[in-house]
Order: structure tokens, then C-alpha cells, then sequence
């Protein structure tokens, strides 16, 4: 696997789930709307759950609706985030492995990443990220320096911003629409504010 390609919307999405959900594990599926080969860009993401994350049922169902909604929006599933409630614990959980090797099955160059909590303060420099690749049947940790992310320090300001304005509950992950079916689980308000606040020069959202 070559390069991982991070958009400031996917980014913005994942770090938002987590701020929400502080004392919660959480975890969500990462997509792609460009066409195979050379490096994967993640141009979105879904946020999955934040309680229960190792109930098979409801990772099924999700990750069936997921997939649905893809293929009507020309969209693949190409990996796999999580965040655990421990801060300090950026490591892969089985339920994390499992779900990831589901999406290595129908992608090969799927990806693993954990978000690293104790990393998530604003003013950190550089992304709290640490990512996975599978070999050989197995996830193993791959060189941070081929995670970019265009833009970053636009990226973790818009982050930064929309976390202190109070827009990170304008998120909707898969566990509060479950709960409430009305609420918008691809998450097409907060998408508009993420566009809404990066620059024309971004180009990457």
C-alpha cells in the first residue's frame, strides 16, 4: 500500500465523534468517491457507534445501509477508524480488527486507523493518528509519514472552530439514528459547514 490520503472533511468528521463522545469508545467506516489505484483518498466517513461497538448486529446493519447508500453515490468503504474510551490506548481492539478485516475482504488496501486520544488537543501539530495495514492476514502499524492531509493546519483550525462553536453535535452517528430514525445519519448538515468554513484553496474537502 502506497500512500493514505486524508480530506479535512473526513478528518473534521472523526475528530468531531470523538469530541462528542468523550468517555465513549467510538468508531466508523471510511469511504472513497475516487477511482482505484495509486494512493486510497478518504473523502468521507460514517460514524458508526459509541456504545456497544462489539454488538455484531448492529455493525451488520449499519455496514449493509453503508454499503447501500454507496452504491447510489458512487462511494466505496475503504477502511476502518476507532477511538477508545482509554486515551491513552490507540491500540486495535478485536472488534476493530474484525470489522477491518470484513472491508480488507472486498478492498485490498483497506485501512486501519486510531485515532490517538491523548493527541486530540487543538494545538497539536501534527494529526492523532496512527494507522494500520494489513500483511499477511495481519494489521501492522505503518509509517506515519504516509498519512497526508492536505491542508492540515486549515484542517485542525476548522476542527478547532467547530468544536468551540458547539457544531460538533450537529454530528449524527449510526447509534443516534438508531435512536431517532429522523436524524440524518450521512450527516449532509454538518458536510455543508465543513464546506462552508474551508477555503476555495483547499480543494480537498
Amino acid at each position: 500500500m502506497g500512500e493514505v490520503e486524508l480530506s479535512c472533511r473526513a478528518y473534521v468528521k472523526m475528530y468531531l465523534h470523538a469530541c462528542l463522545f468523550p468517555r465513549c469508545s467510538i468508531n466508523g467506516l471510511l469511504l472513497s468517491s475516487s477511482s482505484a489505484g495509486g494512493a486510497v483518498c478518504v473523502t468521507d466517513c460514517v460514524p458508526l457507534l459509541h456504545s456497544h461497538l462489539s454488538l455484531a448486529p448492529i455493525t451488520q446493519l449499519a455496514l449493509t445501509q453503508v454499503d447501500v447508500w454507496c452504491s447510489q453515490t458512487q462511494q466505496r468503504i475503504v477502511g476502518y477508524y476507532q477511538a477508545n474510551a482509554c486515551v491513552s490506548d490507540s491500540s486495535p481492539t478485536p472488534c476493530a480488527l474484525k470489522i477491518a478485516d470484513k472491508i480488507a475482504e472486498q478492498f485490498d488496501n483497506a485501512v486501519l486507523l486510531m485515532l490517538d486520544g491523548s493527541k486530540m488537543s487543538p494545538d497539536y501539530r501534527v494529526p492523532p493518528i496512527v494507522m494500520y495495514e494489513r500483511k499477511d492476514s495481519r494489521w501492522m502499524l505503518k509509517d506515519k509519514h504516509t498519512i497526508m492531509l492536505r491542508q492540515w493546519e486549515e484542517t485542525r483550525a476548522i476542527a478547532s472552530q467547530m468544536l468551540e462553536s458547539g457544531d460538533h453535535t450537529l454530528l449524527v452517528d449510526f447509534d443516534s439514528h438508531l435512536d431517532d430514525i429522523t436524524k440524518d445519519w450521512t450527516n449532509q448538515k454538518l458536510n455543508t459547514k465543513i464546506a462552508e468554513l474551508a477555503s476555495p484553496a483547499n480543494g480537498n474537502i
